[in-house]
């Protein structure tokens, strides 16, 4: 009788402990499941961000300087997407990036120029006035008075006088020498002044030693 009662216990035993551990078995497959879902729900979260950034410095949405734009590409090649699409994107990115560059190195290089023009008219704006005076003096006596004035400052009245007709890839054609008084008899005759003063040579006085002109067509 004992066994007939032992062994109906120990089926049940056994049938709980199966249930147990086929329960547990189902649990952890269910949570590497459930973390593999999530793992690539985020990955494929991260690859659309990624697409959308990258799109957006394509099209000069993102708002992003230059180095921002650079930044976030170079965060994005770090993750190493396994994705043709963003491969393709990050060139594009890059190649965006690298015009804007150029954009923004040729602009610098134009308001560099300009300051450096502006800069060069404001320091010969009292050389460039004078020589004008005598040009548009309203007799001969003036004018002489004026050349004189200016020969004051030079060395000596011989002192070169350098005129650039034309330049071409930067390099300067220049008119026949002159001197400085033949120069300034040249404006009293013409009663014209198309010119303005491109470089100043100096000695240790003061006095102009050498001086160049561009001349305005």
């Amino acid at each position: 009788m004992k066994q007939t009662f032992k062994n109906p216990t120990r089926i049940i035993v056994f049938f709980l402990v199966a249930v147990l551990a086929l329960g547990g078995a189902t649990s952890c497959k269910s949570k590497k499941k459930l973390a593999a879902e999530q793992a690539a729900a985020a990955y494929a979260k991260k690859v659309e961000q990624a697409k959308k950034d990258l799109n957006a410095i394509i099209n000069g949405t993102s708002g992003w300087t230059v180095d921002e734009q650079r930044q976030k590409v170079e965060k994005i090649k770090g993750e190493n997407f396994d994705d043709p699409e963003i491969q393709k994107l990050i060139t594009l990115a890059e190649k965006e990036i690298d015009m804007q560059q150029a954009e923004m190195d040729r602009k610098a290089e134009e308001e560099r120029l300009k300051k450096e023009e502006q800069a060069k008219q404001s320091k010969y704006e009292v050389l460039d006035n004078q020589f004008k005076s005598v040009a548009t003096a309203s007799n001969t006596d003036a004018a002489n008075q004026q050349i004189d004035l200016s020969l004051q400052q030079f060395a000596s009245p011989d002192v070169p006088v350098l005129v650039i007709i034309s330049r071409v890839n930067g390099e300067n054609d220049y008119d026949k020498p002159t001197t400085a008084s033949r120069f300034l008899h040249l404006l009293k005759d013409t009663k014209q002044y198309k010119y303005k003063v491109e470089t100043v040579k100096r000695n240790s006085l003061g006095k102009i030693t050498e001086i160049e002109f561009l001349k305005i067509w």
